[in-house]
């Protein structure tokens, strides 16, 4: 199952609700995407997407992911695809960092693994132990009347999980919170993500405002964890980290110090399936409780996620993002696709889905042949 070709492919996603909103001045409109082909010496193709939430989330950006995977590429023709550490340590050796962009490769020689032994990627995570999962949508910043409009045209679709985009004025995001919540369901759960947006002083003002909020879990308050650290102290919310846990160390770090109940496992954010299957299982032995997802994404990243997802136990699940709910353009018949606010991983062979590599158009870059 050596790689023989490798071919990298362009394209771009906007966002299915016009434009997404966060902390600090950050908007989503159209984001560029890229896909990964890698083909097997018998031919067997695997597929693998990375798509970056813009420059100014994690450090990682569209065009970094292309360029990097130019030094990449190279590293990883003629391995075995199905030997899935070999691949990573290649492309360690080559590239120190810039997991986002080894995550589109790693994706891809997952997807040919599966397809190589008949069975879903889910099944080589773990097992399927989960036939389908809750979903979630984010809730875009902006004004009280709007959020909670958007949350109730959600809940019509079916979604009772939301992930309230906050960490602007700290009162006026206490007002969103509390507005957002009447707008819910008893069962209905509100994440107040301020993606690290606030100062340590606006946050511990926040979380004063919001302790009273049953049904309310607070993420990433801060940059860092020592200024997370800091606002747990002061609340009773439980507490959900992202941005600043990127691997396994930052994981146990976290853990160690009690920081957190749950934390998002962004695929692409710690290096591709590969490192989050490790990440998922650690999360599952500590007890903590795991969103899967990842920064943004079009078909192929939703695929990933689902087998991810459909391979974590569910009492360790708290929530997943399919990301080509969020977006219009679909290069695999909008595949995976929710239904009723929940989704699941496909039956098929590798990822499960087929890719309109026509759609994708000519590649930006071929090694091999």
């Amino acid at each position: 199952m050596r790689a023989v070709r490798i071919d990298v492919f362009g394209y771009d996603l906007s966002y299915v609700h016009g434009r997404y909103v966060m902390s600090g001045g950050r908007v989503i409109e159209v984001l560029p995407s890229t896909v990964v082909r890698v083909t097997t010496e018998e031919g067997i193709e695997g597929f693998g997407e990375v798509c970056p939430l813009g420059p100014a989330y994690l450090p990682a950006f569209g065009e970094g992911a292309r360029a990097a995977l130019r030094l990449l590429t190279p590293a990883v023709l003629g391995l075995d695809v199905c030997n899935l550490g070999a691949v990573t340590a290649a492309m360690d050796r080559a590239l120190m960092g810039h997991g986002y962009a080894k995550s589109a490769i790693d994706t891809a020689c997952w997807d040919a693994f599966g397809r190589s032994v008949g069975v879903p990627v889910c099944e080589l995570l773990g097992g399927r132990v989960a036939e389908r999962f809750p979903l979630y949508f984010a809730v875009p910043l902006g004004p009280v009347e709007e959020m909670t409009a958007y949350v109730r045209a959600r809940a019509a679709e079916g979604i009772h999980r939301f992930q309230l985009k906050i960490g602007a004025d700290p009162l006026e995001d206490v007002a969103r919170a509390r507005a957002v919540v009447a707008a819910t369901g008893p069962d209905d759960v509100v994440v107040a993500d301020a993606n690290g947006g606030w100062r340590l002083q606006d946050a511990v003002v926040a979380a004063r405002g919001l302790n009273e909020l049953e049904r309310l879990f607070l993420e990433q308050p801060c940059p860092t964890l020592e200024e997370c650290l800091l606002v747990r102290e002061r609340t009773t919310l439980p507490m959900v980290l992202d941005e600043c846990i990127v691997d396994v160390h930052t994981l146990l770090r976290a853990h160690e110090a009690r920081a957190l109940e749950a934390f998002n496992l962004k695929i692409s954010k710690v290096g591709g399936l590969t490192r989050a299957k490790l990440m998922r299982d650690l999360a599952v032995e500590l007890g903590l409780r795991v969103t899967i997802e990842d920064t943004w994404g079009g078909d192929l990243v939703t695929a990933a996620v689902s087998h991810l997802a459909a391979s974590t136990p569910p009492d360790a699940l708290f929530t997943v993002s399919f990301m080509n709910d969020w977006t219009n353009e679909h290069i695999a018949a909008h595949q995976p696709r929710s239904e009723n606010g929940y989704g699941a991983a496909p039956t098929g062979a590798g990822l499960g889905i087929a890719v309109d590599v026509d759609a994708l158009g000519e590649p930006l870059l071929t090694v091999g042949g």
